[in-house]
């Protein structure tokens, strides 16, 4: 039975095999082409009049944990062509073997190139070490750079952004084609005048999606007039949400008059008086529940059933017997008050020796009354001079406002009452912001100009004024389909390029590992 496995399929295509050695260092194979005849590169004239034999030192891929060499017997041919400048010309083989004066096979060049694209310079390096493939750091990133300039079809829909080569202190451009989802080229900045050039050599794009930001919507509007532009989406819902923040910086005058008049102060409770005062919370919650039940006309009974509170405790809520915040019990502290307030007032404050004097005086309570009391006086006053720097700050009341009353705790629901009733304008802010997002979630163009409208009037006038200098995007963004989550997905692909090369990585490097990936 003839054996299925042969030298020659070791070893690339149109070469057999003369000589295998192995030892510890690796596998010497010596192989020779099988074809008679070669082209001149010059004229391109075949020739099989051999002139002289030479050999050839490749690398190749390893077999059986080892390193692989190939020797060539390469060979040195005539050209007969009266007009051709060579005389003598090298042996060439197909390029998809072996390329002119390479020191690698095709088929390894291929590894090492995609090696190089995924892990860069020396990551790639040391795991091509593990491989049995000896290339360096400099070599690896040599290949990626010879092989990175692919040809990109003309793109008809693209996304234009920019990223940062280092924040807030340079940027560079990315371009995206939206159909085929990949990069075709980077900008050194991202100034109007690069990126219009660039468009300016492309006048088949009939689509751009671009950010908020003026200057590409110049460069697309200059460079490429009949080109549709459209608004990234996420930028539009972004805008949206810092336009409500900046409503609530504006109105934070009157959210900490609406905050200090509605509500009480957790700071100054005792542990047992802000257990207290969270079970008043459940007990309100509980009370609105029943009191809207009555008002809707169920009987008692029903209400009893659907609640499963006691007749009694549903009849005292009717009523309104419970409504009080602290119970009213007497604390054992209640004697010793006056004594405590005139020992505060003259400048004592340690706790543990007010505690000690009491109990020369018959005080039978523990230490920890008397400590929570003097911490809770401190607290108080502390908080007389710090009030309004208490207040939550613009971000997190936007935060309240704006997320799920049940993903809220009862303290910040009455939080929330407070502003809602004494901020009446932010309100409708909110308002106007949620159906502004709800347009562009649902794709809904004729609620635009009704919500223009009515945004004009409000405390986000700013936004609404952006909108209608960019109407023509916004209207896009609605209605097509296009948008730039690719471009910046490309963005978050490139930003992990770029440290994987510890920012040291130049623009040809970053296009060759991004554009010229297959």
């Amino acid at each position: 039975m003839q054996p299925s496995l042969r030298p020659s399929t070791l070893v690339p295509l149109g070469f057999v095999v003369d000589d295998v050695s192995s030892d510890s260092a690796g596998t010497l194979i010596t192989v020779r082409a099988v074809g008679k005849a070669s082209s001149c590169p010059g004229c391109g004239r075949t020739s099989e009049r051999i002139h002289s034999r030479y050999h050839r030192h490749l690398a190749d891929l390893p077999m059986a944990g080892k390193p692989v060499r190939l020797v060539v017997r390469a060979r040195r041919f005539h050209c007969d062509t009266v007009l051709c400048g060579r005389r003598i010309f090298a042996e060439r083989f197909d390029a998809k073997v072996l390329a002119p004066w390479a020191r690698r096979t095709a088929r390894l060049d291929h590894i090492v190139h995609h090696l190089g694209l995924a892990l860069g310079g020396r990551p790639a390096a040391s795991f091509a070490r593990r491989l049995m493939l000896p290339v360096s750091n400099d070599t690896l990133l040599r290949v990626v750079r010879r092989r990175g300039h692919r040809p990109f079809v003309p793109p008809t829909v693209i996304g234009i952004d920019d990223w940062a080569w280092r924040r807030n202190q340079r940027y560079g451009t990315i371009i995206c084609d939206l159909e085929r989802r990949r990069t075709i080229a980077l900008l050194p900045d991202r100034e109007p005048a690069t990126a219009q050039a660039w468009l300016t050599c492309q006048p088949q794009i009939t689509t751009v999606a671009r950010d908020r930001g003026g200057g590409y919507a110049t460069a697309a509007a200059k460079a490429l007039p009949k080109a549709t532009q459209v608004a990234d989406r996420w930028h539009l819902m972004e805008n949206a949400s810092r336009a409500f923040l900046d409503a609530v910086r504006k109105s934070m005058r009157q959210v900490r008059a609406a905050i200090g008049a509605a509500t009480i102060n957790p700071d100054l409770l005792t542990a047992a008086e802000r257990l207290q005062y969270e079970g008043y919370l459940r007990r309100e919650d509980a009370n609105g529940t029943i009191l809207r039940l009555a008002k809707d006309g169920i009987a008692i009974k029903e209400i009893v059933r659907r609640t499963g509170l006691s007749r009694g405790l549903v009849r005292t809520i009717l009523r309104g017997e419970r409504t009080d915040v602290f119970r009213s019990r007497e604390s054992s502290l209640e004697l010793y008050l006056p004594w405590l307030e005139d020992r505060w007032a003259a400048g004592e404050r340690n706790g543990a020796e007010l505690w000690r004097r009491l109990k020369r005086q018959g005080f039978r309570g523990c230490l920890r009354v008397v400590t929570e009391w003097v911490s809770r006086r401190r607290r108080a006053e502390r908080m007389d001079s710090d009030a309004l720097t208490r207040t939550p700050s613009a971000r997190t009341i936007a935060r309240l406002m704006t997320i799920g009353r049940d993903r809220v705790s009862k303290s910040e629901s009455v939080t929330i009452a407070a502003i809602e009733a004494g901020v009446p304008l932010l309100v409708e802010a909110r308002e106007i912001i949620a159906a502004f997002q709800a347009m562009i979630r649902k794709r809904i163009v004729a609620e635009l100009e009704p919500w223009l409208e009515r945004a004009r009037s409000s405390l986000i006038a700013s936004f609404a004024n952006g909108v209608v200098k960019d109407r023509a995007a916004v209207v896009a963004a609605i209605s097509s389909h296009w948008s730039n989550g690719q471009t910046e997905g490309q963005i978050t692909k490139l930003k992990l390029v770029k440290r994987q090369m510890y920012g040291r990585g130049k623009l040809d490097l970053l296009q060759a590992r991004l554009v010229g990936a297959p």
